[in-house]
């Protein structure tokens, strides 16, 4: 006995295909900043002949991989790609492992939760446009009196805060679907077999 499995297979297909752009996506953020690191690194060494580092390489760096691990995130819980440990959960039998995965999922829907928070927080914080109005049905509170930026490079960090914001919250949302997932293999007596 399932809680609708049928329309669980079909938000899940979609759940995944967002998971999977948001990984795609991160991973040509990630390609850039190597991008970044190879054309600073070689910049420093043929400086004889005229080149130098890329200004900023460090903030691009810093930045573009903090927003990438957000964006892999979805796709990892979706795909059940977090590190278990299945020495002691295996002796339990097929159901109470599949019990001890949905509260390990839980667990991460509470985290992707607090997680969330805190970064729309810290994008509120950040974010210096909008009326009062505006400002406040969203819950962002007060404009920052100075809005923040990078050193060098002068960029704005509300950008990356709501970049990595976005995935942040489509990890809460994958979190909801693995665990309404892992109570339908709780119900039918274990977890299918990885494939």
């Amino acid at each position: 006995m399932a809680i609708a499995p049928e329309l669980e297979k079909r938000i899940g297909r979609g759940v995944d295909l967002v998971a999977q752009g948001f990984a795609i996506a991160g991973g040509l953020v990630l390609v850039g900043m190597a991008g970044v690191t190879a054309a600073s690194v070689t910049g420093r060494a043929l400086s004889g002949f005229g080149l130098s580092n890329v200004t900023g390489d460090f903030e691009l760096v810093q930045l573009g991989c903090a927003v990438a691990v957000f964006w892999f995130l979805p796709l990892c819980q979706m795909r059940r790609a977090n590190v278990t440990v299945d020495l002691v959960s295996e002796r339990f039998g097929p159901r109470g492992h599949a019990v001890l995965g949905m509260m390990g999922n839980l667990a991460l829907l509470l985290c992707s939760v607090v997680i969330a928070r805190q970064l729309a927080r810290g994008f509120g914080e950040k974010f210096p446009h909008g009326s009062p109005a505006f400002r406040d049905a969203l819950g962002l509170g007060a404009p920052p009196f100075f809005p923040e930026t990078t050193y060098e490079l002068q960029l704005p960090i509300w950008i990356p805060y709501g970049l990595a914001l976005l995935g942040a919250v489509w990890l809460t949302v994958v979190c909801a679907f693995t665990v309404w997932r892992s109570l339908n293999w709780v119900l039918a007596g274990q977890e299918p077999r990885a494939t």
